[in-house]
């Protein structure tokens, strides 16, 4: 494209005019230890940015998945009944009316709806459909059994659509949309960075082979590797992971060429942020309505739909996924398509006037230098691309690896469970294959006291009431434990001819925004992300990775994050229970703190990789470890023996027994933190007074490493 007209004559630079780098010699470092070169505004605009992108993280993922209701969730029936009158009176349902059972089922089947109720003469029937939604099918069947008790009407559940063990509770498709939404972001972001263009020749074609690298290794370690789906799924499951990397990939190569700078950002907020939000990984007629909505524009809650109905509803209910996927490949391409091949940009250096003294004189063998030079550039820009698709690739496949291997199959292993006395219930559960670490107590008064600092997951009372046992499960401890553990011992109580009673203790009640106890655990999100990306951002805005006054501005920034984020997700969602924030602001500060300090220190010491090193030891290994709203127990030995040396764990579990169990038992992960920060804190400001070379972290460097600790907190709990 020719250079426009300016009527203007052309400046003509000298050599004493140009810039070191254009006259061949290293740009001089800048000064280190004094004020940071980028200035001071530089330095309160990128720290601004991660704050903002703290609270919007914290706002969404929280507001979408706190309280898991549902919200015009399609539900089937094959006549009027009381019971269902007295269930779509508490819950927002959208009947559907079926003739029969058969179509009903049949509805079921397919995935057209989350289960069905069908009146009958002596005894009506519940249909649930787990594979949907295991938390769906928990409320249905929980709803329905309750009003059917109340009317008198006797009823059976029929679980139509069960989740295998390697899936018990339907988590394994948000696990597999990680690492894909992951892959396509980053080879994005890295060949953005590789050859320094968003739009270029074949960018569509290294974007769509990619996609079917990445979609191969996650399927192979997903699948065969770690077995998280059956065999018979790897060749359905394989196209649908590469539409969904590309449908990622390829519209964020757009975006970034449209945006610029802020294109890698706007990717982060809407496809990671906002997208994963919406996803509907847990269910999504269990999502808010507004969240429903905004999910429909966007790729990760198709994806979501495409992967679960190839898993489990043989590829039912994929029309409206596929169209909108490949609607945003196919844009995605055209907008590349039109700055690859009619709006490529040349950019035309200044001029600069030759010194005699070195310039090669005409007719030399400059031209043939360059000519010779032009095989070294590609093989060079070359080798800068597929060292971008690699480093892409060994993220995605780690990812898809530590969070599937740790929680795809949530079984407990050595469960805390209290007991007064002697009962034929523990021995039965302990047959039944249910790991137990049983702990005897004198009297209900000591057992009650373990629970209250947080030291049971369950109890058990014998005889109490006359004739029967109380079984006591603790909400706060875990969302997945009280229905597992009362589901053991209600078949322990069968098979022994025991009656028992199934009653909830809870030392401090859960917040009315918080019913299922999972908030905590998705707040850690925001606070793991705040602190890593203020490292990063003030390396970016500085160019150093340490100075004497670094450790002041993180803690500064740990202090004010924590502070907007408890603000967000306490009195203004209502996340944890009141009186509580004056101990959750302290906390969180803390950890964001622990975290900064931890990543400067990486940093430091080993530049650009100290970036990947941390995500890979705070959110490869830590987050998988941290037990999250599951619990400890329901991790593998791994994951399990890892989680205390690194700082999610400590961090949830200060947390959740702050703010539900009085502090009890937060001494240990307390220390922990503390000494993260201290250690790091002392490292990071004697590093300071050394010389730090001018660092290569960009702008985009930000927004790569937030999509990476956004995805991987933003998995299911």
């Amino acid at each position: 494209m020719a250079e426009p007209e300016t009527g203007r004559e052309p400046i003509t630079a000298t050599a004493a005019d140009a810039t070191p780098a254009q006259r061949g010699a290293p740009p001089e470092p800048p000064p280190t230890g004094t004020r940071p070169g980028g200035g001071w505004r530089r330095i309160v605009a990128a720290l601004a940015v991660v704050a903002i992108v703290q609270v919007l993280l914290a706002l969404c993922l929280v507001s979408a998945d706190q309280k898991l209701e549902p919200h015009n969730l399609p539900f089937g029936v094959t006549g009027s009944s009381p019971v269902s009158s007295a269930v779509t009176s508490k819950l927002s349902l959208t009947l559907t009316s079926y003739p029969d059972q058969a179509a009903a089922v049949q509805a079921v089947d397919n995935g057209e709806i989350y289960g069905a109720y069908v009146p009958g003469g002596a005894s009506d029937t519940l249909v649930i459909a787990p594979q949907k939604s295991f938390f769906a099918a928990i409320i249905l069947g929980a709803a329905f059994e309750d009003a059917a008790h109340q009317v008198g009407r006797p009823v059976t559940v029929d679980d139509a659509k069960p989740l295998p063990l390697r899936d018990r509770t339907g988590g394994v498709t948000g696990l597999l949309l990680l690492p894909l939404l992951i892959g396509g972001f980053l080879v994005a972001v890295f060949v953005l960075k590789a050859t320094g263009r968003a739009a270029a020749r074949w960018r569509v074609s290294i974007l769509v082979g990619y996609s079917v690298i990445g979609a191969l290794l996650t399927d192979l370690i997903a699948g065969p590797g770690i077995g998280a789906f059956g065999s018979d799924r790897f060749w359905p499951l394989l196209p649908c992971f590469i539409l969904v990397i590309a449908a990622v990939a390829i519209p964020a190569a757009a975006i970034q060429r449209l945006a610029g700078r802020l294109g890698s950002l706007i990717v982060v907020v809407a496809f990671i942020v906002l997208g994963l939000a919406s996803s509907g990984g847990l269910g999504l007629s269990l999502l808010p309505v507004f969240w429903q909505t905004v999910g429909t524009a966007l790729p990760p809650q198709h994806a979501v739909t495409l992967i679960r109905n190839t898993l489990y509803f043989g590829g039912h209910g994929l029309t409206v996924p596929l169209l909108v996927l490949f609607a945003y490949v196919i844009v995605g391409t055209a907008v590349l398509g039109y700055f690859e091949w009619f709006r490529e940009a040349r950019p035309h250096p200044p001029a600069v006037t030759p010194d005699p003294t070195t310039a090669t004189p005409p007719g030399s063998a400059g031209p043939s230098h360059r000519r010779a030079a032009a095989p070294s550039a590609r093989r060079t820009a070359a080798v800068a691309i597929l060292g971008a698709l690699a480093t892409a690739a060994v993220m995605q496949a780690l990812f898809s690896t530590t969070y599937m291997a740790s929680g795809h199959s949530p079984v407990a292993d050595q469960m805390p469970v209290g007991v007064v006395g002697a009962s034929p219930l523990i021995g039965q559960v302990q047959q039944q294959g249910y790991s137990l670490a049983v702990h005897e107590y004198p009297t209900a008064s000591a057992l009650q006291q373990a629970i209250d600092q947080g030291e049971l997951f369950a109890a058990l009372v014998p005889d109490t009431p006359p004739g029967a046992s109380t079984l006591l499960v603790v909400p706060t401890q875990s969302d997945l434990a009280p229905l597992d553990i009362a589901d053991q011992f209600r078949s322990a109580a069968v098979a022994t001819g025991q009656q028992l009673q199934v009653q909830a203790s809870e030392p401090t009640p859960l917040a009315s925004g918080d019913p299922y106890g999972i908030v905590l655990s998705i707040m850690l999100a925001p606070l793991l992300i705040g602190g890593y990306n203020a490292s990063t951002s003030l390396m970016g805005a500085t160019a150093e990775a340490t100075a004497p006054w670094r450790v002041g501005i993180l803690c500064g920034f740990a202090v004010l994050g924590g502070l907007l984020v408890s603000l967000v997700v306490g009195p203004l969602l209502h996340g944890f229970p009141p009186g509580k924030f004056w101990l959750v602001w302290p906390i969180a500060a803390l950890i964001i703190a622990a975290v900064a300090l931890f990543a400067s220190v990486l940093q430091k010491l080993l530049g650009p990789p100290g970036t990947l090193l941390t995500v890979f030891v705070v959110m490869l290994l830590g987050n998988p470890s941290s037990g999250g709203a599951n619990g400890v127990p329901y991790l593998p030995g791994f994951w399990r023996d890892l989680g205390p040396y690194l700082p999610p764990r400590n961090a949830y579990l200060l947390l959740r027994n702050t703010v539900y169990f009085d502090g009890h038992g937060i001494a240990p992960h307390l220390w922990v933190l503390l000494g993260y920060l201290v250690v790091a804190g002392v490292i990071s400001s004697l590093l300071g007074w050394f010389r730090t070379p001018r660092s290569p972290i960009s702008a985009d460097t930000d927004t790569q490493a937030a999509a990476m600790t956004t995805a991987a907190v933003a998995a299911p709990p």
